[in-house]
């Protein structure tokens, strides 16, 4: 076995040896299915710590000649495929680390010419009497081999973006990469020696001039990954499953790191956090240390139009719309709010609703890496906002009514030229800022359908909370009061019957001639009246 072609199945190994394994081979039943298409090329990109090394590591396990791999994969999902074991085992893999010969190489102008070196090394032993001493190229030396024996091989470049990332200003490097790729899978004579090749990336493949210089491969991204979407990260089911197993709260899970969701998959969990909370016991931030939040802070703070008014929104709960299709997909070329969106869609600090062309922030994990970005910018507004939430939220369970509208009045004064008021949703995306803390002792449920209509806010207690329930009706251009009223006329804490804590209802007005901003709250007995009017 060698280090670039053939290199074994120890990864995998590995890996099923662990103490949490979720099965993912039903990738395998995919790539099967179009190995020798024109479909076989295919690029996955995902962020750090979502599984692109292990599922590189599978690959090269269940393709590689020679590896005996059967006993890793008979009580896996692809072992009941018609097409299990077709394809086991019987190709020559060549499996590149580009992030790895980064590092190794430590000179970005040689990387790529040493990277030819060492493989078409590894080709004359297990080929010999083929390639010339002289031989330099891969592409060439591949389809000299192909000719000369009629081998067939597999390609997987783990990281092939790595160039882009870490020596992103170097474009001759860039260019020299660029012109292997196409070597290699682009024309008529690779498609002769390539029978499949899997690229994984965080940044889909670059393109240039808005065409991709690899337009043959199909792209699954974090913005779209059609019927690759369960393998981006761990299911629900599966989270569920593993809840069970380790006694853990599974509604906590959700909170800390579920959110990406797409058309095929409404729910995604981060693989690393996941696995790590089970075996520590804990819910905490886990993925987002394992990168520095100074790359956050840098691309929030880029100076763009709309910017930092869409952070603070989806700080405060909110949605904000994005093109995707203007990202060039490398970390030089910004040119729009758009661009930076889009780079923290695929770097995995947003989420992406495909259908409602919109971003979020996905969950409490990334949630915290947005908090310490932005307290490390001079958004000064922002920062108090944040800080003095907890203020206001003790005020609202004091019931100080006085209290909690200047509160809720000095977040929006502060904050005036990013949420500026012009409809309810405008002043939902205020208070929920203002009660940003809140999350630590509450899910926020927004539209919450009960009685005669939906409430705008539903704060519902975690479990280990004492702290009450609260209903939060909002009025633009109205009274607290009436607030107040439309809650008991439309039934609102009906969608509550069955909660027996504690309940307050807390109506927040906001006049539009005087721009004042009113409140009141009540507390609802559990018999379910009002305790007073």
């Amino acid at each position: 076995m060698g280090s670039f072609v053939n290199r074994g199945n120890e990864s995998f190994s590995r890996a099923r040896n662990s103490q949490i394994y979720i099965d993912k081979t039903g990738l395998l039943n995919y790539t099967n299915s179009v190995i020798n298409t024109e479909q076989s090329y295919i690029c996955v990109s995902r962020p750090r710590r979502f599984g692109k090394t292990l599922t590189a590591g599978m690959l090269m396990a269940y393709y590689c000649r020679g590896c005996n791999s059967e006993t890793l994969f008979t009580d896996l999902a692809i072992a009941d495929s018609p097409s299990f074991k077709k394809h086991l085992n019987q190709y020559d893999v060549i499996h590149l680390d580009i992030a790895y010969l980064l590092v190794q190489i430590k000179n970005p102008s040689k990387t790529i010419s040493c990277l030819q070196e060492y493989v078409i090394e590894e080709l004359k032993t297990i080929y010999p009497s083929i390639l010339s001493d002289d031989e330099q190229m891969l592409p060439f030396a591949l389809s000299k081999i192909h000719q000369a024996k009629g081998a067939a091989f597999i390609i997987i470049i783990d990281e092939w973006d790595a160039i882009f990332r870490e020596d992103r200003y170097d474009t001759n490097a860039q260019r020299e990469y660029i012109q292997l790729l196409r070597g290699l899978f682009k024309g008529e004579q690779s498609k002769d020696f390539v029978k499949l090749a899997y690229i994984t990336g965080i940044l889909p493949i670059k393109k240039y001039n808005s065409e991709s210089a690899l337009n043959n491969f199909d792209e699954f991204t974090m913005a779209g990954p059609k019927r690759l979407a369960e393998y981006v990260g761990f299911t629900e089911s599966e989270v569920a499953r593993l809840c069970q197993e380790y006694d853990m709260d599974f509604s906590e899970a959700a909170r800390w790191y579920d959110g990406y969701s797409f058309p095929r998959m409404k729910h995604v969990y981060n693989p690393n956090s996941i696995v790590k909370a089970m075996l520590s016991g804990e819910y905490d931030n886990y993925w987002t240390k394992t990168v520095t939040y100074e790359s956050l802070k840098n691309y929030i703070s880029m100076n763009f139009d709309g910017l930092k008014d869409c952070v603070v929104q989806m700080l405060a709960g909110g949605r904000c719309h994005v093109n995707t299709d203007t990202f060039e997909n490398d970390m030089t070329s910004f040119k729009s709010r758009d661009d930076v969106l889009t780079v923290l869609i695929h770097l995995g600090y947003l989420a992406y609703d495909r259908d409602r062309k919109e971003v979020y922030v996905p969950n409490e994990e990334v949630r915290t890496a947005f908090a310490n970005a932005v307290g490390g910018t001079d958004w000064t507004p922002v920062v108090e906002a944040m800080e003095k939430s907890r203020r206001l939220l003790t005020d609202t369970w004091n019931k100080d009514e006085e209290a909690v509208a200047k509160g809720v009045e000095m977040v929006h004064m502060a904050n005036v030229s990013l949420l500026e008021y012009n409809n309810e949703n405008a002043l939902s995306c205020v208070i929920t800022l203002a009660y940003y803390h809140a999350v630590n002792e509450y899910p926020l449920i927004r539209e919450l359908p009960s009685g005669n209509g939906c409430a705008d806010l539903v704060f519902l207690p975690r479990k280990y909370s004492d702290k009450p329930a609260m209903v939060v009706e909002l009025k633009y251009n109205h009274s607290a009061q009436s607030a107040i009223w439309q809650i008991k006329e439309k039934h609102y804490p009906k969608a509550l019957e069955d909660y027996k804590g504690n309940l307050l209802l807390v109506g927040i007005g906001y006049d539009k001639k005087t721009k004042i901003h009113s409140c009141r709250i009540q507390e609802w007995a559990a018999g379910g009246r009002p305790e007073h009017d």
